[in-house]
């Protein structure tokens, strides 16, 4: 239902009528300036602000004979005026239309995208609070490193995906840009005052210099901060795939009653919400390409920019507002199993405390070298002992590392048996999540 809801919400900012809406709107905004700057006569500024309207059906066949979108559209609004009509589009050119309108649905199409993003980090922090101290293994390589917890691992999404936002935020202004200048952006036939007019009643800021349309390296800034907004997300969605593995099992995606998991095999719960993710922010970044190839036009401007961008603004919105909505409620519903998380910690033999080890070792006088030395051997006897069957914890709850440590003379003669049992302790890892959270979180929210 909410996923519907999303598509159908960015959809309507794209569709025909949107568009041509928009560009209505530009269109009356400079009719409007146009009477203030004591060209068009109130009389017929009234009767086009009343009356202008426009037919899709009657713009489409219009456009079969003329080949010129815009001029099938300006003469089925003319066609709902009378003589008045001489003044719609006065001393404009397409561009000027159709730029600035653009603008109009990019920028309101991008607040849906950063109301998104902000539902997502929020419930991507409220998961982080739940799972602040939730031990896990920390894994490079794909292997087991060091304790962790969840919630650093979920702080850290955050932290990620806030820096989209931030970039969003930014690039809304770059992109809520208008003109008014003419065919060649030299204001010979409009003033800039009736620029200035127009974009400020549209709620956009002049583009400074244009030429015939609005420069396209703002909308590859757009492109670019949705393709990298969509690599956070894949992040997101590709380290849940991992934890859903059968053999991990960390966590795993809602799985809903009497929902399916194979027409084959009845057991499988698989994460087929993350892997659309990680598809659709493939579709995503896929539209950054052509947005800064389009930034390279001919001269003044050609039309080599347009076709591109029939496909890419609605996709591309459309696609994002959908994957962030689907994302969000993944986040939400994610089931956690912190039992298997602390079973998986133990899986290596304490392997996991080795370099709490090797760095008590050079406060007792041992170099380095040597200490390295003495650690790396006793870990490598437990991945021997590991690959024969052993159990990675004996019945007294003693790890393989400990055990073997525990029987090293070279490390007995520098460290006490208590303060080798000292360096198996998971707190020693969580010490510092407070003050992680307080940097991430709240000094964030000031």
């Amino acid at each position: 239902m909410v996923d519907r809801y999303s598509r159908e919400r960015m959809k309507e900012k794209w569709t025909l009528k949107a568009k041509y809406d928009a560009w209505l709107k530009v269109e009356k905004s400079a009719v409007k300036a146009w009477n203030k700057l004591g060209f068009i006569p109130d009389d017929d500024c009234k009767k086009i602000l009343k009356n202008a309207a426009f037919d899709i059906e009657r713009i489409e066949t219009i456009e079969k004979e003329t080949k010129h979108d815009v001029i099938a559209f300006l003469t089925s609004v003319s066609e709902s005026l009378g003589s008045e009509s001489r003044f719609m589009h006065y001393g404009m050119t397409s561009s000027d239309c159709i730029d600035t309108a653009t603008a109009l649905q990019m920028k309101e199409s991008l607040e849906l995208i950063i109301e998104d993003v902000k539902s997502l980090l929020n419930a991507i922090k409220l998961r982080a609070k739940e799972h602040k101290y939730t031990l896990m293994t920390g894994r490079s390589h794909g292997i087991h490193g060091e304790p962790i917890t969840f919630g650093l691992v979920l702080a850290i999404w955050y932290d990620e995906i806030k820096r989209s936002l931030e970039n969003l935020l930014h690039v809304k202004k770059v992109i809520s840009v208008g003109k008014i200048s003419g065919a060649m952006g030299n204001f010979a036939h409009a003033p800039v005052a009736l620029e200035e007019m127009v974009c400020s009643e549209l709620g956009l800021s002049p583009a400074p210099a244009s030429n015939q349309i609005i420069q396209r390296d703002r909308y590859a800034a757009l492109f670019s901060a949705m393709a990298l907004l969509a690599s956070s997300c894949e992040k997101i969605a590709v380290a849940i795939r991992h934890y859903q593995r059968t053999e991990v099992y960390e966590a795993e995606e809602f799985f809903s009653k009497g929902q399916k998991g194979s027409s084959a095999m009845p057991h499988k719960r698989n994460p087929i919400l993350s892997e659309n993710i990680t598809g659709l922010c493939r579709m995503i970044r896929s539209y950054a390409a052509p947005a800064l190839e389009n930034v390279a036009l001919w001269h003044e401007r050609d039309i080599s920019h347009s076709s591109v961008e029939r496909f890419i603004l609605p996709d591309s919105f459309i696609t994002t507002d959908f994957m962030l909505v689907r994302l969000t409620k993944l986040v939400q519903d994610l089931v956690v199993y912190p039992k298997n998380m602390l079973k998986n910690l133990n899986l290596t033999g304490g392997l996991v405390f080795s370099q709490r080890i090797l760095l008590e070792l050079p406060a007792k006088g041992v170099s380095r070298e040597d200490a390295y030395k003495i650690v790396q051997r006793n870990a490598m006897m437990v991945w021997e002992d590991l690959q024969q069957g052993k159990n990675a914890i004996n019945e007294k709850s003693e790890s393989l590392f400990l055990q073997n440590l525990l029987l090293d003379n070279d490390l007995k003669t520098k460290l006490t048996e208590q303060e080798i049992r000292d360096c198996f302790d998971y707190d020693y890892y969580t010490k510092n999540v407070d003050r992680v959270f307080n940097r991430v979180f709240e000094e964030n929210e000031k």
